[in-house]
């Protein structure tokens, strides 16, 4: 089985794709809850600011993980 491994860049671009939908559906939520377009807006930014740096490093961290890779 060849040997896979994710690169920094594509780790990188999934972080940003999966956090768009994040944004997205946390401002739905947000809204629907509060009724308000700038408490909405700050609790996505903040939150989602962290989020988006803690999952890359989380995801780079697994890569360097062999467990369930084969091979």
């Amino acid at each position: 089985m060849a040997k896979f491994s994710e690169h920094s860049k594509r780790s990188l671009v999934k972080s940003i794709t999966f956090r768009i939908l994040v944004l997205i559906s946390d401002g739905i939520i947000i809204y629907s809850i509060t009724h308000r377009y700038d408490v909405a807006i700050t609790v996505i930014f903040f939150s989602n600011f962290s989020s988006t740096i803690l999952y890359y490093f989380h995801e780079r961290v697994w890569n360097r993980i062999r467990w369930g890779k084969g091979g």
